[in-house]
């Protein structure tokens, strides 16, 4: 047998030996990778308006729905809500508020956009920080948060804005939703439709319009809360509201602490469908306490006395201390973030 033919059958057997090596090492790789990827840590960055942002526990019941979304996580998962009252897509830019989440997003987070009601607002005109146009400035403030967050390696997902509780055909579209928070009404509340009347227009549809341009993530924000809003009902609706937190109230717009868990729940599980990595972090139980305001209850003992009797009751508690709950005989299983106290 020649030099040539030896050599090649050794360069074979050799090869070979590495090539199994190699694939040891891919598999225990892959094999490691699954069995982590569950404890991985992440975070959840929110950008938007009032119906999103966090909220004074001090000064009532409103919630925004990004308040409440960590209590539907595991705890390596870390929400980061930058919404903020007020705020449009534009506004949020030119404040600053954005830059200030650009610099802190890193690679494997995420980011959730959802503008829409103040867009609206006002007109194009000298000192108007708020009015974006749909097709045009609107679409481009949300192409920018997309390859922003695109080139930080950070996932975006893209929403539009969830409805107001409108069912009046004929809503006045010019009034300031910061407005109508403790504002009370002198009147009999209008309307003259069972099913629930759009007052965005256009601005619900850019969202889904850029999401599918750029091939990324997007939720319905719009449909799943019209959906929720229509299936309760004229009457039942006004829970989810703060209209029902205020005598005589008139906001439509901002949420109860009900409401911004009923539209959390709901929107928690749209972002695991169009990400199905998140679902596996995901997490719903029967009452969620925070100290923070966060879940449905302030402290466990609260959560405690809600749950009904002869029925198992799940609480999940994610911030806090606490003196150990009399349950006086309830059937209660508590889960709890590692940094909670229970004593």
């Amino acid at each position: 047998m020649s030099v040539t033919v030896k050599f090649f059958f050794y360069f074979i057997f050799k090869m070979r030996k590495i090539l199994s090596r190699i694939s040891v090492l891919v598999v225990m790789v892959s094999l490691a990778f699954v069995m982590t990827s569950s404890n991985r840590q992440f975070t959840i960055f929110m950008i938007g308006d009032s119906t999103m942002a966090n909220k004074d526990i001090k000064k009532g019941q409103e919630r925004g729905w990004g308040m409440v979304l960590q209590g539907f996580f595991t705890e390596n998962v870390l929400v980061d809500n930058h919404a903020l009252n007020g705020r449009s897509s534009r506004s949020f830019i030119i404040e600053g508020h954005w830059q200030k989440v650009y610099d802190a997003m890193k690679p494997g987070d995420y980011l959730v956009i959802q503008f829409g009601h103040n867009d609206e607002k006002g007109r194009i005109e000298k000192g108007n920080k708020r009015h974006t146009e749909p097709g045009l400035t609107f679409d481009d403030n949300y192409r920018m948060f997309i390859r922003a967050a695109q080139e930080k390696g950070v996932t975006p997902i893209v929403m539009n804005a969830v409805v107001r509780r409108n069912f009046y055909k004929k809503p006045d579209l010019t009034v300031d939703d910061e407005s109508l928070r403790g504002a009370q009404s002198t009147g009999k509340e209008l309307v003259n439709s069972d099913t629930l009347i759009d007052t965005h227009g256009l601005y619900i549809v850019t969202p889904q319009n850029v999401a599918k341009l750029m091939r990324v993530p997007y939720v319905d924000a719009n449909k799943i809360t019209k959906d929720l809003e229509n299936g309760l009902g004229v009457e039942a609706s006004r829970k989810l509201h703060m209209i029902s937190a205020v005598k005589n109230g008139k906001d439509n717009t901002h949420y109860t602490v009900y409401g911004a868990h009923e539209v959390a729940s709901r929107l928690v599980d749209a972002m695991a469908d169009v990400c199905p990595e998140l679902k596996p972090y995901v997490r719903h139980y029967d009452y969620i306490v925070s100290a923070k305001g966060k879940g449905n209850y302030l402290t466990l003992q609260d959560a405690v006395d809600a749950a009904p009797k002869g029925k198992l009751t799940q609480i999940y508690v994610i911030d806090g201390e606490y003196p150990k709950p009399k349950t006086n005989g309830k059937k209660i299983k508590i889960i709890k973030y590692s940094t909670v106290k229970i004593k």
